[in-house]
């Protein structure tokens, strides 16, 4: 893709996402994520009212008269983005594409992140780590992310969140929010989601087209495996074909359910074609 084009396609989406974030996501995404604990501010004279508990005993004394200590939030915390990027990815049948509406989402995430002084990184993956943008904060940062999202272009075709997570675990020692942005063509990474869980907020965002359930009734078609990089002859309108597809789905989202519940991460589904800020608002009001 050419740099004039990429950088195009950057700002449009900085264009749509910032507003987003400035004016619905920001309150709630700090109402939703916490920060580490409460940290000394400064010593004020007492009002009727104040917490007895934190009165300074020493300026009290000092001063002859009372004052309290003046508490505030620690704030900063560190937003990775654990993103799919397989080939699955560039698979949509409404508007967008899968990839595209995960480039929003991270987008909306990462400004909502930074207005709240935030840090923001990211992990691209697919059968391993494709890049690394190590956390960061500024418009400048969040700008870099979009571009890479846009831009990247995969070497590998599979999924595998294993690694991912793995890797998470090596460059990400301090607790961080973790959104893993994936549709979950994957198995084996229980026990990776489990101990990720312990140490960070995570929060899976499943991206589901509702062609990977249903398949529309049009007789004999090759389709074309992105991920195994395979092509086949499939009669689309077969009652039998038709439930293969369905069950293989539903297996992957009890799958994915059952790891969300062992782990005690949160879940998040977004469909192509539906409401996504609907979706982000509900899930942080809920969380919060």
């Amino acid at each position: 893709m050419e740099t004039a084009e990429i950088l195009k396609k950057v700002r449009k989406i900085e264009i749509k996402t910032r507003g987003l974030s400035n004016h619905i996501f920001s309150g709630e995404y700090h109402s939703a994520f916490k920060g580490r604990g409460m940290s000394f501010s400064e010593v004020r004279d007492y009002h009727y009212g104040d917490d007895v508990r934190n009165i300074d005993w020493n300026v009290t004394a000092r001063s002859g008269s009372p004052h309290i200590k003046v508490f505030e939030e620690e704030r900063e915390l560190t937003l990775m983005l654990l993103v799919d990027i397989s080939k699955s990815s560039y698979f949509g049948s409404q508007t967008q594409l899968k990839n595209e509406l995960i480039t929003e989402l991270c987008a909306v995430l990462s400004f909502s992140a930074i207005s709240n002084n935030d840090k923001v990184g990211a992990i691209l993956f697919s059968d391993g780590v494709e890049q690394f943008v190590s956390p960061g904060k500024g418009k400048k940062h969040i700008l870099r992310i979009i571009r890479e999202l846009i831009d990247v272009q995969p070497e590998h075709q599979g999924t595998n969140i294993k690694s991912a997570i793995e890797y998470l675990s090596n460059v990400q020692k301090k607790r961080a929010i973790v959104f893993l942005i994936s549709d979950f063509i994957d198995r084996g990474y229980d026990d990776a989601m489990k101990i990720m869980s312990k140490k960070h907020d995570v929060i899976a965002v499943n991206i589901t087209d509702r062609r990977d359930a249903e398949l529309p009734s049009l007789g004999m078609m090759k389709l074309f495996d992105p991920e195994k990089g395979i092509s086949r002859w499939v009669n689309t309108s077969a009652a039998s074909t038709k439930r293969k597809l369905k069950k293989a789905y539903d297996d992957r989202q009890q799958y994915l359910a059952n790891i969300i519940n062992r782990s005690r991460a949160k879940s998040l589904t977004i469909q192509l074609g539906d409401d996504y800020v609907k979706s982000l608002i509900k899930f942080f009001k809920k969380k919060g």
